[in-house]
């Protein structure tokens, strides 16, 4: 196993930190007071991003550094798994930078979702602008009415008549829906065929936001945020008819498409957890150093000390099986690595949850006010343990792995 980076990613890891310090950081704080301004409602039909967005995605995209999740040298940087996850881990510690250098989840996965198994047309029609920045776009998985932790329940129906594929059913958290530059939506959906086994019943299709038949409902409050611009939305599909054409890699490829998809991204939303929580340590560090009280700097005071060295350990630990999973995808692929995927998406969201509450406490009421990154830092945490596949089916994975693992090297 090797961590060793190419002098390629070096030079990318260095130039996005220094973006990061210098463009994003020190106006950060400034622009989501900015967003809470232009976005006070739950109307979603209005809201905007403030202006400063485009102004640093086009400072980003003139560095190059844009799209640099996609392993493609053409369309993307042509990083490895390994290689981007530092970068992500540095965009976590902002929750614009993502944004800014066009990596932003759902639209990292749905662009590496159409790479990977779109056909060329649909490349042409949805990628190319995804990869631009023009638009951006919604994954529907989720329902409403189901236990979505077991993708199989799924409600909600893809059926080919003719040459048209007809929708139908409810989805919700569906993240991005609230954007004003959201046109896409991928829909994932049964599609019953008794010849098939229960793996093979879903279809992924492409859907404009437009279409008629779709409806989108409401946006979502996360602790009693609407996450606005963003949103996380509520849509209902109502006998939505698109042509079969807008089927990615066909009828009753959902499911695997769908693992294909979720095995990058959990290595990208893990190193932002990662970074958030270092963010969060030097934040408590700070305030711990910087505030006294009984005649004590307030590090020195309730065992403080002792939790920060608890949130170093923590996040190290997080890190490095977190790159020791990318490590394993990029040199043996994501069926290889199916453990640790599901390890580091237990691992990472808690500690950062442990980390922000601990930031929190140091901060006191300040902790919980929008003076700091540190709740919206504790919503990612929280949500992330759900979002993906709750800990509790990893964790469900992890055992069924390492049972069969056990009872084949029980019968040699």
């Amino acid at each position: 196993m090797e961590f060793q980076l190419s002098d390629k990613a070096k030079d990318y890891i260095a130039r996005t930190k220094a973006f990061i310090q210098t463009e994003i950081e020190p106006i950060e704080a400034e622009f989501w007071q900015a967003a809470h301004k232009l976005n006070p409602t739950g109307d979603w039909t209005t809201w905007q991003w403030p202006a400063k967005l485009e102004e640093l995605k086009t400072k980003a995209r003139a560095q190059n550094l844009w799209n640099m999740f996609l392993p493609d040298e053409q369309l993307g940087q042509g990083l490895s798994v390994q290689e981007y996850a530092h970068i992500a881990e540095l965009s976590g510690r902002s929750l614009i930078a993502p944004h800014v250098f066009n990596c932003n989840a759902p639209d990292s996965g749905n662009m590496e979702l159409i790479w990977r198994y779109g056909n060329d047309a649909q490349k042409q029609q949805w990628l190319t602008p995804l990869l631009a920045g023009e638009i951006r776009s919604v994954f529907g998985m989720t329902e409403p009415a189901v236990a979505s932790s077991d993708a199989t329940n799924m409600q909600a129906t893809a059926i080919v008549e003719g040459d048209e594929i007809v929708l139908n059913g409810r989805k919700w958290w569906s993240s991005g829906l609230g954007d004003p530059n959201a046109k896409l939506i991928i829909f994932m959906a049964h599609t019953p065929d008794e010849s098939k086994d229960r793996h093979h019943q879903h279809t992924m299709v492409l859907v404009p936001i437009d279409t008629k038949g779709v409806k989108i409902e409401r946006m979502l409050k996360v602790f009693n945020d609407y996450d606005a611009p963003h949103g996380h939305g509520e849509m209902h599909f109502d006998n939505v008819r698109v042509p079969l054409s807008n089927v990615i890699g066909g009828a009753g490829e959902g499911f695997a498409i769908a693992q294909g998809r979720l095995g990058p991204g959990r290595i990208h939303h893990c190193m932002r957890c990662i970074g958030a929580a270092e963010k969060s340590l030097e934040l408590a560090i700070d305030r711990g150093l910087s505030r006294s009280a009984f005649g004590k700097p307030l590090l020195d005071l309730g065992g403080n000390r002792e939790r920060i060295a608890d949130a170093r350990v923590k996040i190290d630990q997080a890190r490095l099986l977190t790159l020791y999973a990318a490590y394993k995808m990029d040199k043996l692929g994501t069926k290889a690595a199916l453990t640790e995927i599901s390890a580091i998406k237990v691992v990472a969201p808690t500690v950062l949850q442990e980390v922000v509450d601990m930031a929190i406490q140091l901060h006191g009421g300040m902790g919980v006010s929008q003076d700091t990154l540190l709740p919206m830092f504790f919503n990612q945490a929280r949500s992330l343990r759900l979002a993906d596949g709750p800990d509790e089916v990893h964790k469900g994975m992890i055992a069924k792995l390492e049972v069969k693992k056990r009872q084949q090297a029980t019968t040699k």
